[in-house]
């Protein structure tokens, strides 16, 4: 699963993650990390950055790579599921149960004085 994460970061356009027809202009995301770690026996975590998330884009993401972990999917298809900006060809999308928000940076330049 890792080894799919790390082709994140060769993409900008996640549209096979985000939930179809929202309002936004764009599905371009700048993914920074994401990676998986075992925390405890039975339990896994996984942790994601990047500059935006689009709607439902990292429960999709998780759902997709989980289907790698169970020999459901190899890593060249979910570089497929990517490339095809179809969202009905990515995994479902898992519940929102443990998913928490830990931080937001901001640009510095914004604090600044005009």
């Amino acid at each position: 699963m890792n080894k799919a994460c790390s082709l994140l970061f060769n993409y900008k356009d996640f549209t096979s993650f985000s939930k179809s027809n929202t309002q936004t202009k764009t599905n371009l995301c700048d993914i920074y990390s994401a990676h998986w770690e075992t925390e405890k026996p039975q339990q896994l975590v996984f942790t994601i950055k990047a500059n935006r998330f689009l709607r439902n884009m990292v429960r999709a993401i998780v759902g997709t790579l989980l289907e790698i972990g169970q020999d459901k999917l190899t890593v060249e298809e979910f570089k497929d599921i990517i490339e095809s900006r179809d969202r009905s060809k990515a995994g479902y999308s898992m519940p929102a149960n443990g998913l928490f928000l830990v931080n937001i940076d901001y640009p510095q330049d914004i604090y600044a004085i005009q």
